[in-house]
């Protein structure tokens, strides 16, 4: 791994940190590679509860490093950025985004990929591809008005005006807002939560939420032929095991 993208796995959480603090954690090529590549692994590694996005330095990342987009060749959909993309859009482990500070560009629309978002007080979150010619990505023109209605989509994709953590919260982009001193530690603390879960119910339950949307017929029969197979799983035994003997 690239010392800019620091992977660490501890107790079912793969941590991955954005660690270019001097500038403000911008993504290189090579970063978007290390990130696909530590993303990939936690995939196959069943033991893995939940990864964790995080920068250093205080901010989770300014977005692409544009001197270096300038420096690359030509870019294809096989080209770093889209790697990491698609790999992070095709995850079934859950993913966890710690963010505070500068939260611009993809930093913001890589948490539309996230199944929990904590932020930080002092978190700023921006989209400014139109400012600079280019259009959104990751998916975002789809994502974003879903999760947060066409109008506030459109002020943030057609304006590209930057936003406060509270108002982010208020947008849905994330799931709670904290004291900037806390936010380690309110982190620490929610995946802890992921790491106690059995990691097969949580890997099927976010790959369910990821399906198309489909009658609720259909889904209820998607969901029947998952349940029945996690009914006769080993953690599913165990773990309901324990709920009866808790209950005596």
């Amino acid at each position: 791994m690239n010392e800019q993208v620091l992977v660490e796995q501890r107790d079912g959480i793969v941590w991955i940190t954005l660690n270019r603090p001097e500038k403000k954690n911008a993504i290189t090529q090579q970063m978007y590679l290390d990130m696909a590549h530590a993303l990939e692994q936690a995939e196959r590694d069943t033991s893995v509860a939940a990864v964790v996005l995080q920068g250093a330095g205080g901010s989770f990342s300014a977005g692409n490093d544009l001197h270096d987009f300038l420096q690359s060749e030509e870019l294809n959909e096989s080209s770093p950025p889209f790697v990491f993309l698609y790999t992070l859009s095709r995850l079934t482990v859950p993913v966890i985004a710690s963010v505070d500070g500068a939260v611009i560009g993809i930093g913001t629309t890589i948490l539309l990929h996230c199944d929990m978002v904590l932020s930080g007080e002092q978190a700023q979150f921006a989209l400014p591809f139109i400012h600079l010619g280019l259009v959104p990505e990751a998916a975002s023109s789809q994502l974003l008005p879903l999760l947060c209605g066409h109008l506030r989509a459109a002020e943030l994709l057609l304006l590209g005006e930057t936003i406060d953590a509270t108002t982010a919260l208020s947008y849905g982009l994330v799931s709670k807002v904290v004291a900037s001193d806390s936010l380690a530690d309110a982190t620490a603390e929610l995946a802890a939560k992921f790491a106690a879960k059995p990691v097969s119910g949580l890997r099927a339950s976010k790959q369910l939420m990821k399906q198309p949307y489909e009658n609720v017929a259909d889904r209820i029969a998607r969901e029947a032929k998952v349940f029945i197979k996690a009914l006769h799983s080993d953690a599913a035994r165990e773990a309901i095991a324990q709920k009866l003997h808790k209950k005596r």
